[in-house]
This record gives structure tokens, sequence and C-alpha cells, in this order.
């Protein structure tokens, strides 16, 4: 459990001082207006498309494989539009991490479904609250942890300063935050009746997983730790949706919990929670971390890389 980390005087070290200039930079740039941030994030974007050929080309065959029925140059619009959301998400932690409240108050358009997750808590039991890895997620959680503040199941970052930063910061919204390798903590939690973040559409690879269609691709690795957690007597498993309109302006809505969820058919379980992911995406798809290997794990371990 990560609640208050502390700094450390090792921090000052010359081996963190590339890390203390780029926040030093994030930290200036936030207080920018956001306009003015969405123009840089934008220009920032365009040049990861531009350079980045790699995460380019991950993006491309991402989109190609999950809407096989758009034109070419509809798909390359899209993978266009993400790389500079990509651009506009670094300046966004910026934004999620170090904003004064009344800033972060005039960018929140919508918040609907909250009722859902009190009702569950009423009843006794915690949230499990499936996200999808939406580029403004820091943004997301930041702006629901005024409503509701949360747990945070993350992936400590490498890097120690960053990992202070980001700690510090995803702490302004949540009430404490857990290692992805800590399972009880997070059980406990849920039996705590706490809101829970998990994000379950990611590729985490061969072990303890369930292929089952995502979009169009019909036998994605699915990860069944969703299932693991679900389980628990001691919650319900609700879903987030969020997007960023043109105007800057930030949309969340929280769906009621899925029923009879687990079942005995986890393959089927898997397509449910797919289902919910696919349609939280679809809103901005966009907007969506199109740059992660989603399907580098193959059924077949035989057939060759989509990338």
């Amino acid at each position: 459990m990560v609640k208050n980390p502390p700094f450390k005087s090792a921090f000052l070290a010359p081996k963190y001082w590339l890390t203390w200039l780029g926040v030093l930079c994030l930290y200036t740039i936030s207080w920018l207006p956001q306009k003015v941030q969405f123009i840089l994030g934008k220009g920032l974007g365009r040049l990861v498309h531009r350079f980045l050929k790699k995460r380019r080309h991950i993006a491309e065959v991402n989109v190609k494989l999950c809407f096989p029925h758009l034109s070419d140059e509809e798909r390359a619009k899209i993978v266009l539009n993400n790389m500079e959301n990509t651009g506009l998400a670094t300046l966004e932690t910026g934004m999620a991490w170090w904003w004064p409240q009344w800033r972060i108050n005039r960018v929140i358009g919508s918040i609907s479904g909250i009722d859902h997750i009190l009702s569950v808590q009423d009843s006794g039991k915690g949230v499990l609250l499936l996200v999808p890895h939406m580029l403004h997620l820091e943004m997301l959680g930041r702006i629901l942890g005024i409503e509701q503040q949360g747990i945070g199941f993350y992936r400590p970052h490498n890097n120690a300063l960053m990992e202070y930063f980001m700690t510090k910061g995803r702490l302004r919204s949540n009430e404490f935050l857990i290692g992805k390798r800590d399972v009880k903590g997070l059980l406990q939690a849920l039996k705590n009746k706490k809101l829970c973040y998990y994000l379950p559409d990611q590729d985490y690879g061969r072990n303890r997983c369930e292929f089952a269609p995502f979009f169009q691709v019909p036998d994605a690795a699915n990860t069944t730790g969703t299932l693991l957690f679900a389980n628990s007597k001691n919650c319900e498993t609700l879903s987030l949706s969020g997007v960023r309109d043109n105007k800057g302006q930030y949309h969340l809505t929280i769906y009621p919990a899925l029923e009879n969820f687990p079942s005995d058919a986890p393959n089927d379980d898997v397509r449910r929670v797919n289902t919910r992911m696919e349609h939280a995406i679809m809103q901005a798809p966009e907007q969506y971390m199109w740059l992660h290997r989603r399907f580098k794990t193959r059924a077949d371990e035989n057939a060759p890389s989509y990338y």
C-alpha cells in the first residue's frame, strides 16, 4: 500500500537530473492556459507520429485489426488523431497531478452514474471499476476522485523519482495505491467497501488468460485477473467510460454492475468484460491507447506476430 511516499535525499543525485528537468518542464507547462497546452500537446503528438515509427506502426496494426471495415484513409485519420492525443496525454498528466481544484472544476463536463457506486457500497460491498486504457486516464481519475476517492491498482515506475511524483500526483484524488502484485491488498480494499480501479483491456501474456474476441480480432488474449477479483463475495463489478470533448471538457459515465458475474464460464465472462471495454472505447476511439501491442499473444504459439 502506498499512501504518503517520502522524499529521499537520493533523488538529488546526478542520475536523476534529467528526470528533474523533464518534471520541471511538465510542471511549468501545466500552468499555461488549457488551450495553449492542447496546441503544444497536439504538436508533440505529431512529432510522435512522424519520428516514432515503431509506435505508429503498432497503432496502425491495432486499428486495422479492430476496424477492418474502414478505408485506409479513415484508419490513417484515427492513427494521426491518436498520436495527437498521445501528445496531449503527456500534458494532461501534468494537469492531473498539479492543477488546483478550481482549475479541475472548470473542465468537468459531466459525471453520471455515481449512484451505481453508492448503491453497491450501501449494500456493504466494494466496487471493482473496470476502466479501459484511455490516454487521459490521469485526468479521469482526478475528476472522479472529487465525487468518490478510489484505490489505484498500478504498476510502480522503474524510475524512483518518477515513482515519487506519480504517486504524489495520483494521491491527489486516490485514497491510496496498491502495487499490481499485491493481490491480497486489493481484495482487502474491496472487503472494506472501497472503490478500486482495474484495467483489464491489455495483453498481459499467456499466463492466466482466455482467448476471446476483442473488436474484430476473434482470439485476443485477455487477462482472467478480472475474474479473480470479481469472484470476491465482497464486491460488484462496474465499468467506466470517459471522453474529452472538443472544448476540453471531460465526461465520465459509470455503468451498472454486471449481473451474475463472474459465472462458471470464464470465457463468456471475459467476453462480457470486452463488450464493456469496447463500448467505452467507441465513445472516442482516437483517445484510446492504441500504441500498446494489444494482440502480441497469439492463440496459436506458432502463428506469426501481427507486429
